[in-house]
């Protein structure tokens, strides 16, 4: 949980956002805190290798209206529910899965060998 949490907020400041991390427990729905371009962007991160359902969707939102974010996304390492994406896109919650994720850390390799 904690690891996959810091090893994202590493991924995305290498990709130019500020990144926080919420605390552990009581964090309203929100493991991370993008901020980048006057833009917030609440977190769920989720390292199942099962499906991750509307719950995780329902978490991100509820981690939007509370961290005060303009958007939310949900990060998982597993498949998406057919309904967890139906929800997703009705109100706007990006999903970003396995492969997003290793293009992700291509493109964080790339500018590393590169930098």
């Amino acid at each position: 949980g904690v690891e996959f949490e810091e090893f994202l907020a590493g991924l995305f400041r290498a990709q130019g956002y500020v990144a926080e991390l919420t605390p552990t427990s009581g964090d309203y729905g929100a493991d991370l805190i993008l901020s980048k371009d006057g833009r917030r962007i609440a977190v769920q991160a989720k390292r199942y290798v099962g499906s991750v359902g509307v719950a995780a969707v329902q978490e991100a939102l509820s981690g939007m209206a509370y961290y005060q974010c303009h958007t939310a996304w949900v990060i998982a390492t597993g498949a998406f529910t057919p309904n967890a994406l139906e929800l997703a896109e009705k109100s706007g919650v990006k999903m970003i899965g396995r492969s997003e994720i290793g293009n992700l850390m291509a493109q964080h390799t790339s500018k590393a060998k590169n930098g």
